[in-house]
This record gives structure tokens, C-alpha cells and sequence, in this order.
């Protein structure tokens, strides 16, 4: 038995989706931070991934938005992997994600990619309306997903990048003497309180 790197074969996948997929062919994987995160259970139930970008609309580093009576310069935090500056980072949130079905795991990647910004400047995609993350109907923005996913199991070996997330957690750790993969704290926006001259 071997140990299984999460974050490596996540990666795997998440590239040669982008490879794949001309709808995903924007993204730059190298952009991409892939990390996981606990869940205190089991359960299928939840979250079972999430997106920080690292950048504002329009791929803005700063922002200047009002709070109370004054004005606050929001900055996104700078994160650097293997000397390369990122965009994004992207949870996936174990082992509620790992105990999922094959294929919902793959509604689950495509989820979050889908979300990057057809630009990939660091900002999400934005809908038009109120609900710019998810569009007017989140059971549209699903429904398109999954038809993405379909095409794709179409396209792919499933013995390539598929082969080491099939399972669940427990069948999971009874091929592999450990798994592995990369945590990282929850990146945090800095918020600096403008003084009465800058805000003149």
C-alpha cells in the first residue's frame, strides 16, 4: 500500500479537467491553491467544498467600500506557492467531500471551477441580479454543472485521474497506508480605517 497525496491527485484532476473542458480552458491550474479542511463528521450533509478569491472585481488587490460614517481600504492577502503568486484557493472539506459518490465528487470540482472568473484575474464569476455567485437560479447553475461533468466522464479514462478518489472515506483508507494533503488557515482580507485627510 502506498499513501495517498489528496491535494496532489485533486490537482491531477483539477488540470486535466481544464485540459479537457473548453468551457474551463480560462483557468490557469497553476493559479490554483487546492488545500482541505476538517469537518467534525462524516456526513454527506454540508459543505463540502468552498472558493476564496484572492482578488476584487475587476482583479483589483484594494478596495474602498463605506462603513459607518467613514470609508476602509480592504486588501486581499497575498499567497505564494512555489514562487508563483495565486489567485484562488479552493477547500475541499474532508471527510464529508471524500464520502461522496464518484460522480458527485466531480459536481463538487466542477462547482467551485466554474466559479473562477472567465477572465481568471482572481475574481469569481458574477452573474447578473442580486445573486451574482450563483446566477437566478441556483438549480440552473447545478443542472449546468452536472451536464459538464457528464460530457466529461464521456471524454475521460476513468482509470486515469478518476481512479484514486473512487471510494469513500473508509475504502480509502483501507488501500493506503496514509493520506495526506495540504491545509492552510482560511485566507483574511485586511481592513485599514482611512484617515479624515485620505478620505477628503
Amino acid at each position: 500500500m502506498t499513501t495517498l497525496n489528496l491535494t496532489a491527485e485533486l490537482e491531477r484532476l483539477v488540470a486535466d479537467i481544464v485540459g479537457r473542458m473548453e468551457e474551463l480552458r480560462h483557468i490557469d491550474p497553476q493559479k490554483l491553491l487546492i488545500c482541505v479542511s476538517s469537518t467534525r463528521g462524516g456526513g454527506i450533509h454540508g459543505t463540502y467544498a468552498k472558493i476564496h478569491p484572492l482578488r476584487f472585481p475587476g482583479g483589483e488587490r484594494n478596495r474602498e467600500v463605506k462603513r459607518g460614517v467613514g470609508r476602509v481600504t480592504c486588501t486581499m492577502p497575498t499567497i505564494t506557492h512555489r514562487d508563483t503568486e495565486m489567485l484562488y484557493v479552493i477547500y475541499f472539506l474532508v471527510p464529508r467531500f471524500l464520502n461522496l459518490t464518484l460522480q458527485e465528487k466531480l459536481i463538487t470540482v466542477f462547482h467551485e471551477l466554474y466559479h473562477i472568473s472567465p477572465t481568471c484575474d482572481g475574481d469569481i464569476r458574477r452573474f447578473p441580479g442580486k445573486n451574482y455567485a450563483h446566477g437566478s437560479s441556483r438549480k440552473k447553475y447545478d443542472a449546468l454543472v452536472t451536464q459538464l461533468v457528464e460530457r466529461y466522464l464521456k471524454q475521460t479514462d476513468q482509470h486515469g485521474p478518476l481512479q484514486q478518489l473512487a471510494g469513500n472515506m473508509d475504502e480509502l483508507r483501507a488501500r493506503h497506508t496514509a493520506i495526506v494533503a495540504r491545509k492552510l488557515p482560511v485566507p483574511r482580507i485586511k481592513v485599514a480605517k482611512q484617515s479624515l485627510w485620505e478620505q477628503r
